[in-house]
């Protein structure tokens, strides 16, 4: 197929799996993406089309082709890098889909298996995406942290590296929250003191409080401690 069959295929399988209500519904949770552009396809069956649709010859086509009109395909392309088993190749597609992400749910969904095997080399780069100035470049780098850096590889300088990121954009600053509720579910007596000594603004750090709060693996004991952190 040349370029434009491979378009007009993908877009055509995606409305084949489409679910109306569905798109109602998650068009309203995306405020950053127009409606029109949501074409409604859950995501066990877009995943389940890009694992078959990855084996093919014309994936190579679809990944050149930026940017993209449907929620939906970019959705495809997310799920086509992260499944990539070669990681400079995997970091190189990234960079050139990233700085196209325009809502939080794509960027959320690429999770790399393959970083797992690179996370020295991987440091530098979520530093390289925490200092752009997209804001899903951004989310996307601390996400990273957030899914690779917390268990057996945590280091004080990640949290650190997060609590240093100013930015007025609702979507890195959630992000910021949600990686420092689940830093404290997971290295609590070594984060917690960022929390103590205010590093992060008001509203992330009430944020990363009352999520911490919500998670199961947080202590009673530790909830209430951090309960009496907020600022009012």
């Amino acid at each position: 197929m040349d370029r434009e069959d491979v378009i007009q295929y993908v877009k055509e399988r995606l409305f084949e799996l489409q679910d109306l209500k569905y798109r109602d519904f998650h068009s309203k949770l995306m405020p950053t993406v127009p409606a029109e552009c949501v074409i409604g396809v859950r995501t066990p069956d877009l995943r389940k089309f890009s694992k078959e649709f990855a084996q093919t010859e014309e994936s190579e086509v679809f990944l050149k082709e930026l940017p993209h009109r449907y929620y939906e395909e970019n959705n495809l392309h997310g799920f086509l890098i992260a499944g990539m088993k070669d990681y400079d190749r995997c970091i190189r597609e990234l960079d050139r889909f990233l700085p196209y992400v325009d809502n939080w749910a794509t960027c959320d969904l690429m999770s790399p298996k393959i970083f797992k095997r690179h996370l020295p080399d991987l440091q530098e780069k979520i530093k390289a995406w925490i200092g752009s100035e997209h804001t899903y470049v951004i989310r996307f780098g601390i996400g990273m942290l957030m899914s690779f850096y917390l268990d057996e590889a945590f280091d004080v300088r990640y949290p650190e590296m997060v609590s240093e990121v100013c930015s007025e954009e609702y979507y890195v600053n959630m992000m910021i929250a949600w990686y420092f509720a689940t830093a404290l579910a997971k290295q609590y007596e070594t984060v917690l003191p960022f929390i103590e000594d205010r590093r992060l603004d008001r509203w992330t750090h009430n944020k990363a409080i009352q999520k911490a709060v919500e998670s199961r693996r947080i202590t009673d004991e530790q909830k209430a401690y951090l309960k009496t952190l907020k600022i009012k």
